[in-house]
């Protein structure tokens, strides 16, 4: 396994870890003794393996340690840090945390988008996701609504209205994204014959 792999793989270990320093900061809060080391914990592990996300793309494209099965994992642990980001900050009791719809709205759209894919790959053998501006956007917002609540260590009992904002406008760009992507979905299908009645039907 390449070096690239490897802080890949070690980026999926550091999800789990950081939803765990954020579900102990939230039980002291419950507990009516904030403890701020959790927060901290969980922000740098937070930190690390966003930043680990460029160094393995770095260490991939200019040492030659492009893999197939490097071209899976950082996708896949991207979004599931996202996710895992997204959904703690919602069901967990932060300050200044995300709403539950919010991470209800992420999850359906990434879900939809999913068994859309799988979809088109069982019945045409495969499947093409055309990269967009606006879904890269997407992920900056989402992305920029977890940072802030990780690092916004003043607002107490609501949360500030700039970060209101920020959170309907990631979730204004994750409806319009699915869209998109749920529209390819289906010219795809359409122009593979799929969703044509076939002709020797009775």
């Amino acid at each position: 396994m390449t070096l690239a792999n490897k802080i890949t793989v070690t980026r999926l270990f550091l999800i789990p870890v950081f939803v765990v320093f954020a579900a102990y900061y939230s039980q002291s809060i419950d507990a009516g003794a904030e403890n701020r080391l959790y927060r901290i914990l969980a922000l740098a592990t937070f930190a690390i393996a966003s930043i680990s996300d460029a160094i393995d793309g770095y260490i991939a494209r200019h040492f030659n340690q492009s893999t197939a099965l490097g071209r899976v994992l950082d996708p896949i642990a991207d979004k599931l840090l996202l996710l895992a980001g997204v959904v703690t900050l919602s069901v967990t009791n932060w300050h200044a945390g995300l709403p539950i719809w919010f991470a209800v709205l992420v999850i359906s759209r990434d879900v939809v988008i999913a068994l859309g894919m799988l979809t088109i790959y069982l019945n045409h053998g495969k499947a093409k996701v055309k990269a967009r501006v606006s879904g890269k956007i997407c992920t900056f917002l989402t992305l920029s609504c977890v940072c802030w609540v990780l690092v916004d260590f003043w607002s107490v009992g609501s949360r500030p209205w700039p970060l209101e904002v920020l959170i309907y406008l990631a979730a204004a760009f994750t409806v319009y994204t699915g869209y998109r992507y749920l529209d390819d979905g289906i010219r795809q299908l359409r122009e593979a014959g799929h969703t044509t009645p076939d002709s020797h039907a009775p």
